[in-house]
């Protein structure tokens, strides 16, 4: 669920609903004098591809066993999501990429997360995982969605793959 305010967070008072313009009624501090939108996570979601047309998928076993996924992690305060997207990648997979490409948000009802999809090109390399990852590999991206969580409304790796798919045969 969203984080929405009933005590103002600086000054701990009671909030009262106002007019925010089109926002229609959101939390406001009389004292602060500061509206207080419901809060959500912001977190990213980096399809990663190498030359030979291989998408790296994960495990976490936080997660499932069985089903696979793309790299993801939540942005941390100050960064921007290409920053997170970078960040993530090195940490889960250990590699650094050539090229980040912005694949649209997703919204995450399960968690009230805002989900920043990336398609990243490198070169094929070892991944060297985090403890957070029992198992990567290079997959053939044809092969990719066997391996993957099954298609749902809530999947954005899906969604991210086949924006890949999309761009892939544009090209």
């Amino acid at each position: 669920p969203l984080m929405t305010f009933k005590f103002c967070p600086i000054c701990g008072h009671a909030l009262i609903p106002k007019l925010a313009g089109d926002d229609g009624n959101v939390p406001y501090c009389e004292t602060c004098q500061r509206f207080w939108f419901p809060l959500f996570a912001d977190c990213v979601l980096v399809l990663v591809v190498n030359e030979f047309d291989e998408i790296a998928l994960v495990k976490m076993p936080y997660l499932s066993e069985k089903y696979a996924s793309i790299i993801s992690g939540y942005m941390q305060p100050g960064e921007s999501a290409e920053e997170s997207a970078k960040r993530e990648v090195i940490e889960e997979l250990g590699i650094h990429l050539d090229q980040l490409d912005y694949a649209g948000t997703y919204w995450y009802k399960k968690t009230s997360s805002l989900m920043h999809g990336f398609i990243s090109h490198t070169s094929k390399q070892s991944l060297v995982t985090s403890p957070e990852i029992s198992e990567a590999e290079w997959v053939p991206a044809s092969l990719a969605p066997e391996k993957m969580f099954p298609d749902s409304p809530d999947n954005a790796a899906l969604a991210v793959y086949r924006t890949y798919l999309q761009t892939k045969q544009r090209q």
